[in-house]
């Protein structure tokens, strides 16, 4: 499968920013969908998860403000980011798996399939 993210972009600290994952293939709703992100000089760290079947988990720093969600008829994963500030400033990629099982869904090795990443700034 490949993966497309876009949607980024420059926001202010406080506001809002949607980003977007579109992927190929026939078969995406089998798919578990992930956002990483990697902000400058750091380690990529896990932001938010969306089973086949729904369930969704999030990093503790996101959690209340990102939303992830799913449209299978489109083949694309949304990742709705409000209250941003400037610690979410980083690149923004998405992940696919069809065989990550709920114990490893935070693990980026989990994951086959990466897009190119989407950057997103957060002015203060």
């Amino acid at each position: 499968v490949q993966l497309q993210a876009s949607g980024g972009g420059l926001v202010q600290a406080g506001g809002s920013l949607r980003v977007s994952c579109a992927a190929s293939g026939r078969t995406f709703r089998e798919y578990t969908m992930a956002w990483f992100r990697q902000a400058p000089g750091k380690e990529r760290e896990f932001v938010a998860v969306i089973r086949y079947n729904g369930h969704t988990a999030y990093s503790d720093s996101v959690r209340g403000r990102f939303t992830i969600s799913r449209d299978n008829a489109k083949n694309t994963v949304f990742l709705q980011m409000n209250s941003l500030d400037a610690e979410d400033t980083a690149n923004y990629f998405c992940a696919a798996s069809r065989t990550v099982i709920v114990s490893a869904m935070r693990s980026e090795s989990a994951y086959a399939y990466w897009g190119q990443g989407t950057l997103v700034t957060v002015s203060s």
